[in-house]
């Protein structure tokens, strides 16, 4: 007898009801699978890639200003407990919805189909903040190039673009550091550069008329788009390599400019405007309420990055760990954040002779007016300013990064045959489109387009996705039933604090603050520009529909199904059969009966018989399955 032969011989016999499709070769069944998602290639690329989705422009131009109008020092007690509250065990549920199923923000509603809309709402948002989010970074690059030189362009006025209103600080400063006369009237140079120069806003009348496009703010916008693409080119390889550098190098620089701002004549002027606590605040709902939202947009839940850049991982990543690491680091960098701006924003005021809350501004207006104001005050400002510009196009482009990955992982989930092959060029496609369409952006009046989209396209349509998220999982799929998945997953359930976070305290504190928003709306404005009425039409149209898709996705799926109203929502709502991890070998306990081909009566058996042993982790399914067999014989009693 041949060795080859004896050895078939030997091997031991399966029966088919205990095999799964692997075992039965692809020569029989010839089934096709699409191509793999793939996998972090390092193991710090998910844990930098959270950290620098999640630190972003917000932490440098919105928490030092929201800090100090709210309380100073005391702002950090609401702050963080609504941390607690709402941005810990949120952040926690969406890396364990991605890294369970290993699907991005479309398909990881196999968990309840039903609520496929909030994939789809998700993906809408995310769309619009892309397209100005870029148009940011692009401002940014446009002063990074203008920093390249041996005087800042905004450092003096006599400049063509400058007006009679304009003063420099050269003029205001006396011997003394006292202003001689009132300086109320007069616009910088740097707010005149940024206004006249750079967004030609002069030659447009407002939002109806946009003007002609400023090429060398297209050209950026370009360069800003391919920088995305490049680094997103091969998915999670390539911007899980960027991020080492996009997520560290802020801080060298952060450190940087706070050494520099603290050592300057007059910082502690702007450090105690910023940290002195005025704990009266705490009795206002508004500060409380300033604080939620501050910790809601700065970890960027419910935009899909997390979830997405979670689905790449490894089953058994420790995300419980990476979510305190990621979410308290977002905290420190904010408050590290207020103490450079601030140290700055003192040495400033002391140079104009004017009170700190004078020169505290947020937003676009501390990024390229003030701190680019306060920069020309410094020796060697090219370069500090340089530095500055640079840490900001970092902060952002990892920011970006994620909207792109999740747009991109959440159209090539549902089509993995025709689109996961040709994912290069998918992304390719999806960035000139929102080039294109960007490109409104870079006209005259590109600036009251860029704040309509930013007040209405991630306001309250984001806080419903969130809301309607953790009611759908902790309420239609179970609590317990999620509880036993983080368990299979890492091997211990989630405790008290988290289940009565996601039952309880974190929905309700998302309505307080739906409801907040609604009572307390106020048109958008620009300066002194007021938006006309359609165009406010149009801003709450934007949230309007993205809150639309999730009864459309509702819809949609009770017509998919068969029988009475009520039976096709009951169907509707359970999990798809092929819910669960993503890889064979992961799927154990209950998880294993719904593989494709899998008959068997004892899913263990097939998974022991495939794999060979039990690991901790399956003894952990082994825990899973007995609970269930429990739960189910007490509704049967």
């Amino acid at each position: 007898m041949k060795k080859g032969q004896g050895d078939r011989l030997r091997e031991p016999i399966i029966p088919d009801l205990l095999m799964t499709p692997s075992d039965h070769g692809d020569g029989d069944l010839e089934i096709e699978h699409p191509e793999d998602r793939g996998n972090w290639t390092g193991k710090l690329d998910f844990l930098l890639s959270c950290i620098g989705y999640c630190v972003g422009l917000g932490n440098v131009w919105r928490f030092p200003y929201r800090a100090y109008t709210n309380g100073g020092g005391a702002f950090l007690v609401p702050y963080f407990i609504m941390l607690a509250i709402c941005g810990i065990p949120i952040f926690f549920m969406e890396l364990s919805l991605g890294q369970f199923s290993s699907l991005g923000p479309l398909a990881v509603w196999k968990i309840s189909p039903l609520f496929k809309g909030i994939g789809m709402a998700t993906i809408l948002i995310v769309s619009l903040v892309a397209i100005y989010y870029n148009m940011i970074i692009a401002y940014v690059l446009f002063y990074l190039f203008a920093s390249l030189t041996k005087n800042l362009p905004w450092q003096y006025c006599g400049n063509w673009w400058n007006t009679d209103l304009c003063l420099d600080h050269h003029v205001v400063q006396t011997g003394n550091g006292v202003v001689p006369f009132n300086i109320s009237n007069t616009v910088s140079p740097s707010e005149e550069y940024w206004s006249r120069y750079v967004l030609h806003i002069q030659e447009s009348s407002g939002i109806g008329d946009p003007g002609k496009i400023r090429w060398n703010l297209c050209l950026c916008l370009l360069l800003a788009w391919v920088i995305v693409y490049l680094c997103i080119l091969k998915g999670v390889k390539s911007s899980g390599k960027v991020v080492y550098f996009t997520a560290t190098f802020p801080y060298l620089i952060l450190i940087m400019l706070l050494i520099r701002g603290v050592t300057l004549e007059g910082a502690w002027l702007g450090i105690k405007f910023y940290l002195t606590p005025q704990f009266h605040h705490l009795l206002s709902s508004k500060v409380w309420i300033e604080a939620a939202l501050q910790i809601f947009y700065s970890l960027g839940v419910g935009f899909g990055g997390l979830l997405t850049f979670a689905s790449y991982n490894t089953f058994h990543q420790n995300i419980y760990r990476d979510t305190f690491i990621v979410t308290l680091g977002n905290a420190i960098t904010s408050i590290l954040a207020g103490f450079a701006i601030f140290s700055v924003l003192g040495y400033m005021s002391q140079e104009l002779g004017v009170p700190v809350d004078q020169v505290a501004k947020a937003g676009p207006g501390l990024a390229f007016v003030v701190y680019p104001q306060a920069m020309t005050m410094l020796p060697l400002s090219p370069f500090w300013s340089f530095l500055f510009f640079f840490m900001l196009l970092t902060l952002g482009l990892d920011s970006q990064f994620a909207f792109l990955e999740t747009i991109v992982t959440a159209v090539t989930d549902e089509f993995p045959y025709y689109l996961r092959p040709k994912k290069a060029f998918f992304s390719g496609v999806i960035c000139v489109v929102m080039f294109l369409m960007g490109l409104i952006l870079t006209t005259e009046g590109g600036m009251y387009w860029l704040v309509l989209l930013d007040d209405y396209s991630a306001g309250f349509g984001l806080m419903v996705v969130v809301i309607t998220t953790c009611l759908a999982v902790t309420r239609i799929y179970g609590i317990k039933r999620f509880c036993r998945d983080i368990h299979m997953m890492l091997g211990f359930k989630p405790g008290i604090y988290f289940r009565g976070c996601w039952l309880f305290l974190s929905p309700i504190t998302m309505m307080a603050l739906l409801v907040y928003s609604i009572i307390k709306y106020q048109p958008s404005v620009y300066g002194t520009y007021q938006f006309p009425y359609w165009a406010e039409v149009l801003g709450i149209l934007m949230g309007v529909f993205s809150c639309l898709m999730i009864p459309l996705g509702m819809v949609f799926a009770v017509l998919q199904e068969e029988g009475t109203l009520w039976q096709r929502i009951q169907q509707a709502s359970r999990p798809t059969m092929d819910w669960g991890p993503s890889l064979e070998e992961n799927r154990t306990g209950m998880y294993v009966a719904t593989l494709a081909g899998s008959q068997s009566p004892k899913p263990l058996m097939v998974h022991m018989r495939k794999y060979g042993g039990i690991t901790s982790y399956e003894n952990t399914a082994m825990e899973v399955d007995r609970e269930i067999e429990e739960d189910e014989e007490e509704s049967m009693m």
